[in-house]
């Protein structure tokens, strides 16, 4: 029994796009207008936002496609792909931030129209955050992890230009110039690790792994309401595909049973997983509860 297709979302990732299109035309004027290294970090990070958001919006694409014959799961761990390479474009973005700030810790420049960059830089983190909270609620909404990756990132982008504000800030205050390029390594180091968790969350969904513990509780509670002395279930296995939740588990009934009322009690069964867990897949193997090869686990090794 499986529940119907998800929306497409990729409207979501164009909001994502034209946010990010906004947020670092104006970033880089705020670099330009100011001369800082640390304003650069910033609008490069921006950058792979934009990149992100294309990305997004393609795998949102793919992963709302129904179940082909070369794809009989569907396509939904397209997000998984999108996620990844956010990822990676994030690690390239702290590369080319560090590179510059290294360069200006080397040969310090003094820092132009402050004032007015910072300003700019407000604005455009304003915009980053009203829109990256949007993204992440639809996206929890939704279970789509190319959404909630987006606004995760868009929110981190927020709380980077208020280190690089504050930090361009003092640097204008104290006169002290390598502050602007230190300030520039942090946040490259910030954007790293942003990128490894987006790296490390995707893989695991790459390789199927199970149910978190408060859904897999859900199902447990469906499954024990079910129970008694002629009906019990092992072998219960999880799995999650982007949005998708995949559940397979074997049903033990006494063998005397017809095959008609074993099979209404499968469908009364997989209703009510479908009920408690939303885009829930469910297979379930009917097996005699008297023989003995009916407890014979599903083989790991």
């Amino acid at each position: 029994m499986t529940t119907e297709a998800r929306a497409d979302l990729s409207r979501f990732a164009l909001l994502s796009l034209a946010a990010s299109l906004v947020v670092i035309t104006l970033k880089v004027i705020a670099w330009q207008v100011s001369g800082s290294v640390g304003l650069l970090s910033d609008a490069a990070e921006s950058l792979v936002n934009v990149v992100a958001a294309v990305a997004a919006f393609v795998a949102l694409k793919v992963a709302v496609k129904p179940a082909d014959d070369d794809h009989n799961f569907g396509h939904t761990k397209a997000e998984y792909f999108s996620a990844v390479f956010e990822g990676v474009m994030i690690v390239v973005a702290a590369g080319i931030i560090i590179v510059a700030a290294v360069d200006r810790l080397l040969s310090p420049a003094e820092l132009e129209s402050v004032g007015l960059g910072l300003v700019i830089s407000v604005v455009a983190t304003v915009i980053n955050g009203v829109v990256g909270l949007y993204l992440i609620r639809i996206g929890r909404r939704h279970r789509s992890l190319s959404l909630e990756a987006d606004g995760k990132h868009l929110l981190t982008d927020v709380w980077t230009t208020a280190g690089v504000v504050i930090g361009v800030l003092l640097v204008a205050l104290t006169g002290w110039l390598p502050l602007d390029p230190l300030i520039a390594i942090a946040v490259a180091v910030n954007i790293l690790v942003v990128g490894g968790r987006l790296v490390w969350q995707s893989g695991a969904g790459l390789m199927d792994t199970a149910l978190p513990d408060d859904e897999r509780a859900k199902l447990d509670a469906v499954l024990d309401g079910h129970r008694s002395d002629e009906i019990d279930f092992h072998d219960v296995r999880t799995r999650e595909a982007g949005h998708e939740r995949f559940l397979q588990l074997h049903m033990l009934v006494p063998g005397e049973w017809s095959v008609q009322r074993g099979h209404d009690l499968v469908e009364r069964v997989e209703t009510d997983l479908v009920d408690a867990l939303e885009h829930l897949h469910v297979a379930i193997h009917l097996e005699p509860i008297g023989d003995p090869r009916a407890y014979e686990p599903w083989r790991l090794d």
